[in-house]
């Protein structure tokens, strides 16, 4: 039987790859896309999208709780863990169904099944109805990645919990060890801590959230602190001992090991790339730690083949990915494409409060070599953030001197996951600190502690 021919591949239908579609088939190309899960990928199913809704209902759940605060009652306070967790599958499944939809929209050919590269140019897909055979010049691989499983701590669904555990709760845990102070490690903490569980977060770092500048940590962990939660820095769990409906931890920490009981365990200790049954190797193209090495174009390599997202390595984000696609289909297309620049993609972290960051942290600018002004304003300052009651929070930013380029820019507290874009278009358009200066930001706004972030950093804040 004759190879079904397209202009492009996709294999995988996360935020890379039916992104990376689209924008081909709006470029006249004949797509096709591969996906042997979910449309929308682990983001929209099983990772951005519905932690976001499980997130809304804990911070909808800790105002009800300040609702004196604000001259408002609300007595007889609770939850429904089985309807919190409902209506996010809700909210992941209505946005999973649109990604179908688009496919239909924008023309383009689905396949649901396993898919393999046999031979370049070559797609081969395993579906319920037996397996089809695809051919291409172009060939998009976007199959992304999964939770890390470190050796004795692997997950059972019951006492140790990934990440995909952990949205679709059986039960609310008591006590809790979070392993891993990412991302997402943070933020489940976060939604169930605030929910009433007893947690604790063990990092093999020195310092929690630990991409992010160190005041911004520093900052955030002692929030997370004042909410109750326990946080473990330079540790390590060596072991976990699983009895009936309890889990002993052995926890090391400056050479001391202490044993902990918890009635759950989530493990967040990073990802791995769904590299494996594709006949990549046999290509010839390189995998370096289960990731797919490329250049600045998602190239492998090998002639006609690309990689995006989070199987392409650093910065896993979405965001990243979805850029990446659109850059890769317009190579294809004939287009002139720009590589995208990981120092301009902001990163954000959906625990309470929020963090927000892009570009470089004030001791990556310096070990650069760069010498800097760094800028800081709280929200404590800020009309807003006290009229919504949410005075805690910090903004800093940092110059570089002699240039005035701004290196980066780092947040944490109320809303500043939708704050930090102006900083990244700022960065986008090469803005110095003058032009940020002379930007007039409306007021009573948060955003008014972006502008005051940056006059701090040359001495001219007005409202500290």
């Amino acid at each position: 039987m004759a190879a079904k021919t397209f202009d492009m591949i996709v294999i995988g239908a996360g935020p890379g790859g039916y992104v990376a579609a689209i924008r081909g088939a709006q470029l006249g190309l004949n797509v096709a896309i591969v996906e042997r899960e979910h449309m929308g990928g682990i983001c929209l199913n099983w990772g951005c999208i519905p932690t976001k809704a499980l997130l809304r209902s804990a911070e909808v759940f800790h105002l009800m709780h300040r609702a004196k605060e604000f001259g408002l009652k609300a007595d007889g306070i609770g939850y429904d863990l089985d309807a919190v967790v409902k209506r996010s599958r809700a909210v992941a499944n209505q946005l999973s169904g649109g990604i179908g939809h688009l496919m239909k929209k924008n023309k383009i050919t689905t396949f649901m099944g396993e898919a393999a590269i046999p031979a370049k140019g070559k797609v081969s897909v395993k579906t319920d109805k037996g397996t089809e055979e695809l051919a291409s010049k172009a060939i998009i691989v976007a199959t992304g990645a999964r939770a890390r499983e470190l050796p004795g701590l692997e997950a059972d669904g019951d006492l140790v919990w990934t990440y995909k555990h952990a949205l679709v709760p059986k039960r609310m845990p008591k006590k809790l060890l979070v392993i891993g102070s990412g991302a997402i490690g943070i933020e489940f903490a976060s939604f169930f801590n605030t929910l009433g569980a007893e947690t604790t977060v063990v990092e093999v770092l020195d310092r929690v959230l630990p991409i992010e500048d160190a005041e911004i940590s520093a900052f955030a962990k002692k929030q997370f602190t004042k909410q109750g939660m326990k946080i473990m820095e330079k540790s390590t769990v060596k072991k976990l001992d699983r009895a009936k409906g309890k889990v002993t931890a052995h926890i090391e920490t400056g050479g001391k090991t202490e044993t902990m009981d918890f009635d759950t365990v989530i493990s967040a200790v990073g990802i791995v790339g769904n590299v494996e049954n594709l006949g990549l190797e046999a290509l010839g193209v390189k995998v370096d730690r289960t990731h797919v090495i490329t250049d600045e174009y998602c190239r492998t390599g090998v002639d006609g083949l690309y990689a995006i997202g989070d199987v392409a390595g650093a910065p896993w984000l979405a965001h990243k990915a979805s850029h990446e696609g659109v850059m890769v289909a317009e190579l294809i297309a004939g287009k002139k494409a720009h590589p995208i620049k990981p120092n301009s993609i902001a990163g954000c972290t959906y625990c309470h409060p929020q963090v927000a960051s892009v570009g470089l942290t004030e001791a990556r600018a310096k070990e650069a070599g760069h010498e800097v002004k760094v800028g800081r304003f709280p929200f404590i300052g800020n009309g807003k953030a006290i009229a919504l009651g949410e005075p805690e929070g910090l903004i800093k930013t940092v110059f570089d001197t002699k240039t005035g380029e701004l290196l980066g820019a780092h947040m944490v507290g109320a809303e500043v996951t939708e704050l930090i874009q102006g900083y990244v278009v700022g960065r986008t358009l090469e803005t110095t600190e003058g032009e940020l200066m002379e930007s007039v930001f409306p007021h009573p706004t948060l955003s008014e502690m972006m502008h005051e972030a940056v006059l701090d950093a040359y001495g001219r804040a007005l409202h500290i």
